[in-house]
């Protein structure tokens, strides 16, 4: 039986309008979002690692805090991954080359982890590798996602990004149940042996990004070339940073990330107190993927065009408030009103996951709107790493409050006055949130209308800035 050309046609449109929000769906496109799954997949290990670094190298919660901020440094710097990806070529490609060293990078660092390493230093060392090589990979495709994104349509502002950070939770989503159901009949170290096989996926799907070679100059001078574009990437980036529009915004995205993280406690109060089983424990992960990808979706379905201040406004608030009702878990007063600790805890994990990504969503769509041509890589980097930065000192933080209340493997006692200072401490970015912009929606000004300039002159700042979050700087500035 034939099937009715225009009948393929409708299934193709459907497909793109409600699979990849518009997006044609493209060989580079499908190398892009594979790159963004693996990332996710890659989560088939976190739990392997967790225990592998309670069970078998002996560490206590404030030192598996410690060790998670230190393994965080190579997000830190993603710009000089950018920086360097921008401005210096391999073979004349600015992202192929770096993808595929990425991947065999995470390949040699997941078996190192399965075969040679026995210490905590070891261990940190070659986490930290792992994590080197998810950022490389990072750093460039969502170089690509934020070149593609400067040219959405205002309709389609921040589709592109949700598409890519739904794949990521898709992977996620995918691997999470058998992160743990693994655990009950593996070692830890043949987890890492499968998690090793997956960044050889993003070897594979550099070959389908289109890209054109970056062409020497006519007397061959790739050196004096490189050194051109470094210097014009140092300029954009002085000017792009000089800017209150943009530094204003980092610093409350730092601010929000930097509070005080409980989650090594946590990890070790529900498996050596309530005795979750690593197959559980997968269970959490996958309803906390499943969040993920609703987050996502909640946000590009209602929320993507509601201004920033109130979604970070809402979003803390209503967190701090939910997180309040671990109190009930850590004080087993839900086993009192008849709630049992696994469904408490597979319910709390999706409110508050639902939550956190919808939080999170605008911060990537403002990075991606301030980027100006040419440093892509760089400046998104920047942004992000900002946010990493936070990360760090949320952990460190975490820790040493840990450490004062005296939290280790069996002692749990003080664990619902870590809740209390970690959840009162997510409400610390409230009163900065005049720093984010708030004068109209996030889709209201197109990334390449230039602002501000005088006599047809070179724009006072640069183009790349939306001018809303300009006349909000302004405004506050007035006041």
């Amino acid at each position: 039986m034939l099937i009715d050309s225009s009948g393929l046609s409708k299934v193709r449109d459907s497909v793109k309008d409600r699979i990849f929000f518009g997006h044609e769906p493209s060989a580079e496109l499908i190398a892009i979002l594979t790159v963004y799954f693996v990332q996710g997949v890659i989560g088939l290990a976190r739990l392997a690692v967790s225990f592998f670094l309670k069970d078998e190298l002996l560490l206590s919660p404030s030192q598996v805090s410690a060790l998670l901020g230190i393994v965080t440094l190579p997000w830190i710097i993603k710009p000089a991954f950018g920086f360097i990806s921008d401005g210096l070529p391999i073979f004349g490609y600015r992202r192929r080359p770096y993808l595929v060293l990425a991947g065999i990078l995470g390949a040699i660092s997941w078996v190192s982890m399965a075969t040679i390493v026995h210490t905590s230093w070891a261990a940190t060392v070659t986490i930290a590798i792992t994590s080197l090589s998810v950022a490389i990979s990072d750093v460039i495709v969502d170089s690509l996602v934020v070149e593609r994104a400067r040219v959405e349509s205002q309709a389609d502002i921040g589709s592109l990004q949700s598409l890519c950070w739904g794949s990521s939770a898709l992977g996620g989503l995918i691997t999470a149940y058998f992160s743990g159901m693994l655990l009950e009949h593996f070692t830890t170290r043949t987890i890492f042996w499968i998690t090793a096989l997956f960044p050889l996926l993003v070897c594979a799907m550099a070959w389908f990004i289109a890209e054109s070679p970056i062409r020497k100059d006519a007397n061959n001078e790739s050196y004096n070339t490189n050194f051109l574009n470094v210097k014009h990437q140092l300029g954009q980036l002085r000017q792009a940073i000089s800017q209150k529009a943009i530094w204003l915004p980092a610093a409350f995205i730092f601010i929000l990330q930097a509070t005080p993280s409980a989650d090594s406690a946590f990890f070790f109060f529900t498996t050596n107190e309530l005795h979750f089983q690593p197959e559980f424990l997968g269970r959490v992960r996958l309803v906390t993927s499943a969040a993920s990808l609703a987050g996502v979706w909640i946000f590009q379905r209602y929320l993507k065009s509601v201004p920033f201040r109130v979604i970070f406004g809402w979003s803390t608030v209503i967190s701090s408030v939910l997180g309040m009702t671990m109190l009930l878990l850590v004080t087993h007063t839900n086993r009192v009103i008849g709630i049992d600790d696994y469904w408490f805890s597979l319910g709390d994990s999706l409110i508050l996951t639902v939550m956190g990504q919808i939080a999170y969503m605008p911060i990537l769509v403002l990075a991606a709107r301030l980027c100006p041509s040419g440093v892509e890589a760089t400046l998104f980097a920047l942004l992000m790493s900002v946010m990493n930065l936070g990360g760090i000192v949320s952990y460190g933080s975490g820790a040493i409050i840990m450490h004062w209340l005296g939290i280790t493997q069996t002692n749990f006692d003080y664990l619902w006055l870590l809740v209390i200072i970690t959840n009162l401490s997510t409400l610390l970015p409230l009163p900065f949130l005049s720093w984010l912009p708030n004068s109209g929606s996030q889709t209201e000004t197109p990334v390449s209308q230039p602002v501000l300039a005088t006599n047809g002159e070179t724009p006072l700042v640069p183009d790349f800035i939306p001018e809303l979050i300009l006349q909000e700087s302004e405004s506050e500035a007035v006041d």
